[in-house]
């Protein structure tokens, strides 16, 4: 008996197997800015960071107040806090010889909306 009698002919085509997109896509521009995003939310430090400073008083804290609950230097600190700044998340502003920090308002809600997409 010949081998296409015993075996069924299926269709391998995209269309056959491919269901089609229900909603649109997120783009390439769009898709590194979340990958950023996300970055700078990997590490550890930072968040703990977005915490202390949420956790303050208008959402604003100083250097000061989070180099001893990190238990790292200035540098260290102020490197991190750059990374969250890029990433939109935290604005700063100089007061004498300090800087504070204050959370974007909506930058976490921003984050929550596009996991919720996913």
């Amino acid at each position: 008996m010949p081998v296409a009698e015993l075996l069924p002919v299926t269709d391998v085509s995209a269309a056959a197997c491919c269901s089609p997109l229900a909603k649109e896509t997120i783009t390439a521009t769009d898709a590194e800015a979340v990958a950023r995003t996300f970055k700078a939310l990997g590490d550890p430090t930072r968040v703990r960071i977005l915490s202390i400073v949420a956790s303050h008083a208008d959402q604003e804290a100083c250097v000061c107040d989070l180099q001893e609950p990190l238990e790292l230097s200035q540098p260290t600190v102020s490197h991190h806090l750059k990374i969250l700044m890029d990433a939109g998340f935290l604005t700063r502003s100089k007061r004498g010889t300090w800087a504070y920090y204050a959370l974007v308002p909506g930058s976490l809600d921003s984050v929550a909306g596009v996991l919720a997409t996913v």
